[in-house]
């Protein structure tokens, strides 16, 4: 029942979202054809030819028209075909969407494991030397703009020290069958680094934020009153009361990964959905602009989703305490059917 009404409020917000976008770029003061064709080649074309840009572009149909026969195909399995690549949107998300996933998978991973680390390593060690540094990097990187650190990088480790490659997701020229794997990796360290990083400082904070709550709670103290160690106190007991948080802020960071990488990939020339999606919306591309949409918030819904999913399994309180609404709404309606039958009566 509950992964039932969390799937009915995806659609709902999947149609808020792209209709949302789509109604952004129809607004949207961009020409289609003076941005994509030229206006000199305008210039030198016959008003019959113009005519016939205009309806493959779509300029003189209403918006809500266009709304209504995107949704009708896209309820199809038809995300319909890219204005500017000439080629089916699925098929375009489906090469682009590989290396999106496994950068910001890595990403999202190593940003986790850090925050937690680190988050934990400040709590434990509040006002000493670990605390500062640590709560000086988070506040550091949380002011800290992800193109600005993706540019320092690029600038460092590319171009001084030439140890990573300067951009793009494969080498120049190579065929896509001849790329290895360790070749996909080599070039996917910096976007994926420079993603963690900037990602990692508020579960960082957080965390020690709650670690410190933690430590100071009334079973903790208990815990160190019968004699048990540190190490103990942390892994037995306040462990489980620091995963619901970073959970939390885990899985809902994965909308800030997906913006962050626009502009990572963006730095970094790396061929993701974030690059297609700037590419779509300079272009006025709306088929390519909407699939990209759709995708991206259908992996926020799954990431909360599997959050919800992990809580159940990791704090037995609140499956009682779904089990307890069960049972007085079940309390609930048994009275009220009584109430009625005894009027009745």
């Amino acid at each position: 029942m509950l992964i039932f009404k969390k799937c009915m409020r995806m659609l709902f917000l999947l149609f808020l979202v792209s209709f949302t976008a789509f109604m952004l770029l129809s607004l949207s003061p961009v020409d289609p054809l003076t941005v994509n064709v030229g206006q000199a080649a305008l210039g030198s074309m016959s008003p019959e030819q113009i005519e016939k840009l205009k309806w493959y572009w779509g300029v003189d149909v209403p918006p809500l028209e266009r709304f209504a026969a995107w949704a009708a195909d896209f309820l199809r399995g038809d995300m319909g075909i890219s204005l500017l690549y000439r080629r089916p949107v699925s098929q375009i998300l489906w090469e682009r969407a590989g290396n999106s996933l496994a950068l910001m998978a890595a990403a999202w991973l190593l940003s986790g494991v850090l925050g937690l680390t680190l988050g934990i390593a400040a709590g434990i060690r509040r006002g000493r030397w670990m605390d500062r540094i640590v709560s000086a990097y988070a506040i550091l990187m949380a002011s800290t703009p992800a193109f600005w650190l993706a540019l320092l990088f690029l600038l460092l480790f590319a171009v001084k020290l030439s140890w990573f490659p300067i951009g793009l997701s494969v080498p120049i020229g190579t065929n896509a069958e001849e790329v290895t794997l360790w070749e996909r990796i080599h070039h996917a360290v910096l976007p994926a680094l420079t993603l963690a990083l900037s990602g990692s400082s508020n579960i960082i904070l957080h965390t020690r934020e709650k670690v410190i709550e933690v430590m100071e709670s009334d079973f903790i103290l208990f815990a160190r009153a019968r004699g048990e160690s540190k190490r103990r106190i942390l892994f037995a007991h306040a462990l489980r009361n620091l995963l619901l948080p970073a959970l939390t802020l885990q899985f809902a960071s994965i909308s800030e990964l997906f913006g962050g990488s626009v502009l990572v990939e963006q730095v970094f020339s790396y061929t993701g959905l974030g690059a297609a999606a700037v590419t779509a919306g300079l272009g006025s591309d709306l088929p390519l602009l909407l699939g990209i949409t759709v995708v991206s918030a259908g992996m926020v819904f799954f990431g909360n989703l599997a959050a919800d999913l992990l809580y159940l399994k990791i704090d037995p309180r609140m499956r009682q305490g779904r089990k307890k609404r069960q049972v007085v709404a079940e309390g609930f309606w048994d009275r009220k059917q009584e109430t009625g039958l005894q009027k009745r009566k």
